[in-house]
């Protein structure tokens, strides 16, 4: 689709309230509609010391107690894709309030592809069928009276999505604050130059529309910002701003990609991810256990 075809509707201003998880980077979101007490939950974190491995919800409780204290109704969980440096605590957070759980349709193509890396038995389903809902370009849909839909934006991985409500749009990991740039394209199923078309794609939406990020990490030692524009990335955003080429940023983004070391926390973030926030299922003695495919990613 082009942007033109997707429903925008600037008029409808969410109210939207972010956490800040230090951690990992990642900025969650409760998206509130003006008109009533609905609201979705996005990009949620749960909390894992991976080196004792164990698994809290510290992150996931402040979600839950500032929707609980501001009388909100909680319709939707919204994951833009499958994190590899977070683990989502979508599932913990709709058994304590309820709503349905959506990513993208392409999260099968993620599920295949770890699915065989991981070394999962045929019990891993392939369908995406562990979610409520599955996305497809354009789709749309209501967070109390407040219109949302769903723009396809692979390249990061296969199954990115930003999801545009009213003036807000939120954009997973596809662009970072003008001085953050861009999100690397070397995960399997990346694609520098797929990045570049879907980046143009949100940078297409209207100059005033709202975009908040999945990450940031403070460049150069400025404080933790994670709210700007279409205008604002345009302009500014060191990686894509300015004008600049396909050609010049699959060039820097292969080039960058290739330094970078794997997310600390790929490898639960992934088998956890794929399962839309749910662990690995136990073994006969009741324990559960992550995976560790040697020379694998």
């Amino acid at each position: 689709m082009s942007t033109t075809d997707y429903p925008v509707d600037m008029s409808v201003q969410p109210e939207v309230t972010a956490f800040f998880d230090a951690a990992t980077n990642t900025i969650s979101y409760v998206v509130k509609d003006p008109a009533s007490s609905a609201c979705a939950v996005v990009d949620s974190v749960m909390d894992i010391d991976y080196a004792a491995g164990r698994i809290t919800y510290d992150h996931a409780d402040q979600i839950i107690r500032f929707i609980q204290d501001k009388g909100l109704t909680l319709e939707w969980l919204i994951e833009t894709h499958v994190h590899a440096d977070h683990l989502s605590a979508a599932p913990y957070i709709q058994a304590k309030l309820g709503g349905k759980l959506g990513i993208g349709d392409k999260i099968t193509v993620v599920q295949d592809t770890f699915g065989k890396i991981f070394n999962e038995g045929t019990e891993f389903q392939r369908d995406g069928s562990q979610f409520d809902r599955l996305f497809s370009d354009g789709d749309n849909y209501k967070i109390g009276s407040m219109p949302a839909f769903a723009m396809y934006t692979p390249g990061h991985t296969p199954a990115c999505m930003v999801h545009v409500i009213g003036n807000a749009a939120f954009v997973g990991d596809t662009l970072f604050m003008p001085d953050g740039g861009s999100a690397r394209a070397d995960f399997p199923g990346g694609d520098a130059g797929v990045l570049y078309d879907s980046i143009q794609k949100v940078l297409s939406l209207p100059d005033d529309m709202r975009l908040f990020m999945c990450h940031d990490y403070g460049p150069n030692g400025r404080d933790i910002h994670w709210e700007t524009t279409v205008g604002e990335e345009k302009a500014h955003n060191i990686h894509v701003g300015g004008g600049k080429t396909k050609e010049e940023f699959v060039k820097f983004r292969t080039e960058r990609d290739a330094q970078l070391d794997m997310p600390k926390l790929i490898i639960p973030s992934l088998q956890v991810n794929m399962r839309a926030g749910q662990l690995p299922p136990a073994d006969e003695s009741g324990k559960r256990f992550l995976k560790v495919p040697l020379n694998g990613l």
